[in-house]
């Protein structure tokens, strides 16, 4: 791998200026008004282009290829693992203007989409014509397509609709030596060779810059509603999620588990209360059912309840009522904004589990952090429905490296031998190498530096993500 932290050389700004005009290359007071994003390092490296159309990304990754400039793609900068950090001598290329919703067919249902278009505006367009994408995520508004398949995220949906993985149809990207390798097949059927999309999703820009997408598109339920449970255990949240999948005339759409310590933060940030909640509960489900817009879903949940309260009688709920009662809750899940105002920088974690081992997993670590700090209390919530856990440490960041490491092992240590992975839905990034190579076969990691090396020889395109140096 090449050394890449060196000025830019001479006349590579201006062959940039020239290639895509000068606006859309921001440096200096510019690119000071861009928003960094999660990480204040995204913006590091100075120079920022914005090209507008594939053969545009195209000709600025030979010119960097020729220049021996390393190029670090940015979508939405919604990344927690540091994949889009940059520094002095890098280019950051934003996908900001590829964001065009280019053919949506209602009848094939599918979608064709710019790499920049963020998820919000495909589920706007997708709804008008009663469809969705069938992934969401709380940073929607700004996440981006092509940062989602860049770290196969999942969201909410992943438990009946799969990962971004699972979304895409067709792909194009852009190589590291510039060539356009263009799929934008919109069927399910292909078994034309190899399935090189793939190869890109989960990359996160190591491997080439993605462009433009097809993604499948699904019916919108006519109507949905959503109940908030307060139960005494892991074991009856998944329970419960099991009952619910099987409710007859309803599509269960969303089960999110938020331990006490995370709920309390969180309402209470937003002055939430409601006394048909027991406050008191271990743990605490929201569900998100869809189906006809005939009123049934409010009695789907009564009956679900009855059922819930026979095993468990300690437990609670409270169905919304209305559209803002709605969105009430849902903030309680969504706003994790709220932990980081706590603890400014507090270090975040994603693994995930198969079901039957969570409420094991999730005791040992509690009982090991508390051990190894007594202040630490974890934050806990997830896609219980898919066995995804988020873990955030009640401390500001980042930890000391030895500390962090001794974080990292009480989280990590057994999580493959319980079937399960590292990271979920984040990514690996530049903060998750370490666990990464720790957790994963020999075999694998080898062949990943293998690929890299053999697309990327020169090792420009996103260098120190996933791939060390």
């Amino acid at each position: 791998m090449s050394d890449t932290a060196m000025p830019l050389p001479a006349g590579f700004e201006d062959q940039l200026r020239a290639l895509l005009g000068s606006s859309n290359v921001k440096t200096g007071d510019a690119l000071a008004a861009v928003d960094p994003g999660w990480n204040a390092d995204n913006l590091k490296g100075g120079i920022l282009a914005l090209p507008g159309t594939t053969d545009e990304v195209s000709a600025l990754v030979r010119l960097c290829r020729e220049a021996g400039v390393s190029v670090v793609p940015q979508g939405g900068r919604t990344g927690l693992v540091g994949g889009s950090v940059s520094r002095p001598g890098q280019l950051i290329l934003s996908t900001q203007r590829l964001s065009a919703v280019e053919r949506l067919d209602p009848i094939e249902r599918t979608v064709t989409v710019g790499a920049g278009a963020t998820l919000q505006s495909v589920q706007e367009a997708a709804a008008r014509h009663g469809l969705e994408p069938g992934i969401d995520l709380p940073s929607r508004g700004t996440a981006t397509v092509g940062g989602m398949i860049s770290t196969n995220a999942g969201g909410i949906m992943a438990f009946r609709n799969g990962v971004m993985r699972h979304r895409i149809l067709g792909l194009e990207a852009v190589l590291p030596d510039g060539t356009v390798m263009s799929d934008l097949t919109r069927v399910v059927k292909t078994a034309a060779g190899y399935d090189l999309k793939h190869l890109l999703i989960g990359a996160e820009g190591t491997l080439g810059i993605v462009t433009r997408a097809v993604l499948k598109l699904d019916t919108l339920p006519q109507a949905s509603a959503t109940a908030l449970f307060g139960l005494p255990s892991v074991e009856a949240v998944l329970e419960v999620i099991q009952l619910a999948l099987r409710m007859p005339g309803v599509d269960l759409r969303g089960a999110e588990a938020m331990w006490k310590p995370f709920l309390d933060l969180t309402a209470e940030a937003l002055g939430w209360r409601d006394a048909a909640i027991d406050r008191s509960a271990p743990v605490y489900l929201l569900l998100s059912i869809g189906g006809a817009e005939d009123g049934s879903l409010p009695a789907a949940f009564e009956s679900l309840f009855e059922m819930m309260v026979e095993r468990f009688p300690e437990a609670s709920g409270l169905i919304a009522q209305s559209g803002r009662q709605e969105r009430e809750l849902w903030r309680l899940r969504e706003d994790t904004d709220l932990v980081y105002h706590a603890y400014p920088g507090a270090p975040s974690f994603d693994v995930s589990l198969p079901q039957s081992e969570i409420p094991d997993y999730v005791e040992r670590v509690e009982a090991e952090l508390k051990a190894l700090d007594g202040a630490f209390e974890p934050l806990i919530f997830g896609h219980l429905a898919d066995g995804n856990l988020h873990l955030i440490l009640n401390c500001p960041g980042p930890l000391e490296p030895a500390r962090m490491a001794a974080v990292e092992d009480v989280l990590y240590r057994d999580v493959k031998r319980r079937g399960g992975s590292f990271s979920a839905e984040h990514g690996v990034g530049t903060k998750r190498i370490a666990p990464m190579e720790a957790t994963s076969d020999s075999g694998k990691l080898a062949l990943i530096r293998h690929i890299k090396a053999s697309l990327d020889p020169k090792g420009l395109m996103n260098p120190g993500v996933i791939v060390r140096r």
